[in-house]
């Protein structure tokens, strides 16, 4: 800060009255008010801002809210539809599943006999249990003192299915040799609908399939050479 003598105080307060220094205070005060004046305007505009902001903002959650509530009444729609959906082609799937069954539930043990398999008895839906525990079920299991072949019945026949059947048979071999059943495991596998790639698959596994020839079932042919898989 500048420091200055009293003679240059005096002389800069030379010509000063009590008017003008009346008049400058007037002036920085009207300064004063018209700065506090436009400082409250904008200070009111601000806040109308922020009020039509926070209304919008209000808005916008409501409508998230509302669509959020629109949304999670058509999920719930949807999951009902689809829930009954499934139902009725489980209901439906079960249907032809017990059709396929009953189709190739007759008197298989006969077809077997031209491969020199005489069967003694056919049994469906059998079980093999490990205590309380079921391990295995064949669709269809026909037996005699030597042989034992568990049948796996499919409408549409797939790799899948021929595959899932082996490792039946293998779980089925275990539980004889737990029990000391001496007998020779086949395999064999029947369904509604059988391509051509898939019979050979199959066959190419070893086993048997089954397969509707007009109003019967029979085996279908097998390749020359052809030699059941024996577990």
């Amino acid at each position: 800060m500048e420091i200055i003598t009293a003679e240059e105080a005096a002389e800069a307060a030379k010509g000063l009255t009590f008017e003008i220094v009346w008049a400058a205070l007037m002036e920085n005060r009207l300064q004063l008010q018209e700065t506090r004046k436009q400082f409250e305007e904008q200070n009111r505009e601000w806040q109308k801002r922020m009020e039509e902001s926070q209304k919008q903002i209000e808005e916008s959650r409501k409508q998230m809210e509302e669509s959020r509530k629109l949304a999670d009444e058509s999920h719930q729609k949807l999951e009902k539809s689809i829930a009954e959906v499934n139902r009725q082609l489980g209901g439906l799937g079960n249907s032809i599943g017990e059709l396929t069954e009953s189709m190739f539930s007759g008197a298989l043990w006969s077809k077997f006999s031209e491969y020199g398999i005489t069967v003694g008895s056919q049994s469906a839906r059998k079980r093999f249990s490990d205590g309380d525990r079921v391990i295995a079920e064949a669709d269809i299991f026909i037996e005699n003192g030597e042989y034992a072949i568990p049948v796996e019945v499919k409408t549409r026949l797939t790799e899948k299915s021929v595959d899932g059947h082996i490792e039946r048979i293998e779980v089925i071999r275990r539980y004889f040799d737990d029990k000391g059943d001496k007998r020779k495991l086949l395999g064999a596998v029947a369904g509604g609908m059988v391509t051509e790639n898939m019979l050979k698959y199959a066959q190419d596994k070893g086993l048997f399939v089954l397969v509707q020839s007009g109003d019967s079932v029979t085996i279908a042919d097998t390749p020359q050479g052809f030699k059941p898989r024996e577990w």
